[in-house]
């Protein structure tokens, strides 16, 4: 009977054992905190890289709608004012199609710019005529550059290099380019939230470079003239 007893006793110690494992692997797959939303799983799933890249894009497109705007106000010249425009619709869009995907992954985007473009916002704010002008086109070009440089890093170098030498001239103009148009190719990744972005990134690169391309053209024809208001 005392033999009996003492393996019904190890048995349910070993039970015990296993159930108090399960509930320290279930404790450890819910657990963690991360943006809001978000499950623990979820967000071990986004690495930090990508969290930063999606706040960059957003901050980056919310701040190109707003000087734009600004910019449709104060700018003096038709093709600033025109350029402005299509600022607010392309960033516009391809900012709805960020946050989309960030909310698809669980990321939290910024409500607001920050304050490096808070202070170019308030710069550009305090001009007026040609030299709102000229410095708006000086944001644009650097701003653009900046937006680029990140974008290329999630896109394959070797395709984005060959679509540049199909796509534009040793001086930036645009070659026009006939038969199957050639498309910027994404950097692999075997982490889907990191590829998703990627896709992003190389679909957004052609009008970011046109954009970038638009800007030193709008900048160095404000330098040529002279002319004050």
């Amino acid at each position: 009977m005392m033999k009996r007893t003492c393996v019904l006793s190890l048995a349910l110690a070993a039970a015990l054992t296993v159930g108090c494992r399960g509930d320290d692997r279930g404790a450890t797959t819910t657990g963690g905190t991360g943006a809001v939303g978000t499950s623990g799983a979820a967000d071990r799933d986004v690495s930090g890289a990508d969290k930063d890249f999606v706040k960059d894009a957003v901050i980056t497109g919310m701040a190109e709608v707003d000087l734009g705007r600004m910019a449709l106000d104060q700018a003096s010249t038709p093709n600033v004012k025109k350029f402005a425009q299509m600022m607010i619709d392309d960033h516009t869009q391809a900012g709805e199609k960020m946050k989309s995907l960030a909310a698809q992954h669980h990321i939290e985007v910024p409500a607001q710019v920050d304050d490096t473009h808070k202070d170019l916002a308030d710069k550009l704010a305090a001009k007026r005529g040609l030299d709102f002008d000229r410095d708006y086109a000086d944001a644009m070009v650097d701003g653009h550059q900046n937006f680029i440089d990140k974008l290329e890093k999630r896109i394959d170098k070797d395709r984005l290099s060959e679509w540049k030498a199909k796509n534009y001239d040793a001086s930036g103009k645009k070659i026009e380019v006939k038969g199957e148009a050639m498309t910027v190719t994404p950097e692999k990744s075997d982490n889907p939230v990191t590829f998703s972005l990627n896709e992003w990134a190389a679909a957004t690169y052609p009008v970011a470079f046109a954009h970038l391309q638009a800007a030193k053209d709008l900048q160095k024809g404000l330098k040529r003239n002279t002319t004050t208001p």
